[in-house]
């Protein structure tokens, strides 16, 4: 039973990671000054971060999803594409906003 929990607990983590990156997108877009010389800048910063928070919930129910039914036939757990993924988003768009902060205004 307590596997069970720790599987919707990690299920309801990454919907609070999708939660954050649409916000983080979001905020991007209408707070963040314009760079200038450079339109559309912050669309691209942003744009990643909302598409993954907008698909990140599905991969995330679809691991809840595998892990219990691994959890209740005594398999071991599958692996989960979602941190690599995250992790490759994320760093793109530090990558990304790095390079535009060091535009010369």
């Amino acid at each position: 039973m307590r596997f069970t929990f720790a599987n919707e607990r990690t299920f309801l983590a990454w919907s609070r990671t999708a939660l954050a990156l649409l916000i983080t997108g979001l905020a991007i877009v209408q707070l963040l000054p314009p760079f200038p010389g450079l339109p559309g800048a912050r669309r691209l910063l942003a744009l990643p971060l909302i598409v993954l928070g907008t698909a990140l919930p599905s991969g995330a129910y679809i691991d809840w999803r595998r892990n219990q039914r691994a959890l209740r036939q005594g398999l071991p757990l599958p692996r989960s594409p979602l941190p690599r993924i995250v992790v490759m988003v994320i760093t793109s768009v530090a990558v990304a906003a790095a390079v535009l902060a060091m535009n010369p205004d």
